[in-house]
């Protein structure tokens, strides 16, 4: 699909990541007023709240926006969605006989504060890309048991922390928890030494099940895509995981991008999953092209310093897509929501530079990387500020999602030492 035209003119720049293909959801403010629902376009944003009370927007059931938040859409279903994208796409196209009333409903991005694009309903993070979770297997357990004998065969998961989820720009603390060193016979509660980012894709359900459903039902659930960084504490996990898995190591923060990207909008980057070793169960195989060609990737800048670009790597080189992880998520009857959001699981390449945590950056912490300015770093201190960011190459357009920034603020003084 080529770029689709705008009046808007920065909206056609090939490198613009909000062209007219994308339209992309997000809640903004400005100064003291209340958040509203905005669309990007362009430099600027389409107040859809404005929009939708004047008329331009008039979606069947509604209305929808005048709320700040992005479920009550969801929860309509795919043909409002598809509604709500030939709307904008007609208000906003070259030539729209309604661009003098549009015009005057754009605010420039730069003048808006991005807040939560939508009520996260339930939140879980998966471990479904091969190459990290080899990795990690590797350091831990030797290469010739790096993968659990389920690995192949299903999309491991837990169930975060709906609560804990913030939108892009909110700094994230330093958590407390409970660590132990192998030099020592008892753990002792202390600021995390270890604490690392996750880069991931997050996947937002758009309509509710109520009993198991197939990979093309579950693709057809997915109501858009945002950035997401799953913030661990690696020594907090490595003490508790066992036999349950990841709990509070897990529970400080995940961050997401600004701005929902809809899955209709990534229809033209579609790829398939790699090829499978292991054959999957006939409910979770592959049915089509269901993960996305999204190049994706991670900047650390120290506090008053420089940013390095410390990973580059591609949504597509995740083992079961989003489809296959809701699918899965609902075989024992579990109930999906609108607002349910997956976390696809750290997303690494196959070479050094594309591993998408510290962890396996520094291996372990025994191979420290090198920033521009000459710092190391083994794992996150104190200041840093990562930048996670994505964007899918069209034929002459850019789909981007907007930065997913966060930046480390230092461990708060012993939360149980009272006065």
């Amino acid at each position: 699909m080529p770029l689709m035209k705008s009046w808007l003119d920065s909206a056609n720049l090939p490198d613009c990541p909000f062209p007219l293909n994308n339209l992309p959801l997000g809640v903004f403010s400005v100064g003291d007023e209340e958040p509203r629902c905005g669309i990007a376009i362009g430099d600027h944003i389409l107040d859809a709240a404005s929009a939708e009370a004047a008329g331009l927007i008039d979606l069947d059931g509604g209305p929808y926006l005048d709320v700040p938040f992005w479920n009550d859409v969801m929860e309509a279903g795919a043909a409002v969605w598809a509604e709500l994208r030939a709307q904008v796409t007609d208000l906003l196209k070259a030539g729209s006989d309604l661009r003098g009333e549009v015009e005057a409903l754009l605010v420039p991005i730069a003048d808006a504060q991005m807040h939560m694009p939508f009520l996260v309903a339930e939140y879980t993070d998966f471990y479904a890309g091969k190459n990290h979770a080899v990795n990690v297997g590797t350091m831990f357990r030797g290469a010739e048991n790096a993968l659990p004998p389920n690995w192949l065969h299903i999309p491991i998961g837990y169930n975060g922390r709906a609560s804990s989820v913030v939108v892009s720009g909110t700094p994230v603390r330093r958590p407390w928890g409970q660590l132990k060193s192998p030099d020592h016979d008892v753990p002792a509660f202390l600021p995390s030494r270890r604490f690392d980012l996750e880069l991931e894709m997050g996947a937002i359900v758009g309509t509710a099940s109520e009993g198991p459903v197939t990979v093309d039902e579950a693709d057809a659930m997915i109501f858009g895509y945002v950035l997401l960084n799953d913030w661990s504490a690696r020594d907090i996990q490595a003490w508790e995981y066992q036999p349950l898995g990841p709990f509070q190591a897990k529970a400080t923060a995940t961050s997401i991008s600004p701005w929902i990207v809809m899955a209709a909008a990534l229809e033209p980057f579609r790829v398939m999953t790699p090829a499978r070793e292991k054959d999957l169960l006939p409910h979770l195989r592959d049915t089509g092209p269901m993960l996305f060609d999204i190049d994706l990737s991670v900047e650390l800048r120290p506090a008053g310093g420089t940013s390095s670009t410390i990973a580059r790597t591609n949504y597509r080189e995740m083992y079961f897509s989003a489809a296959q992880q809701l699918a899965h998520h609902t075989t024992s009857g579990c109930p999906m929501t609108p607002g349910d959001l997956l976390g696809s699981g750290t997303i690494s390449g196959p070479t050094k530079d594309s591993r998408g945590s510290m962890l396996e950056l520094s291996w372990g912490g025994k191979e420290p990387i090198t920033l521009v300015g000459g710092e190391s770093r083994s794992f996150l201190e104190d200041g840093d500020s990562l930048t996670l960011r994505g964007a899918a190459k069209g034929d002459g357009y850019t789909i981007g999602f907007g930065d997913c920034e966060g930046t480390i603020l230092p461990a708060l003084a012993d939360p149980y030492e009272r006065n």
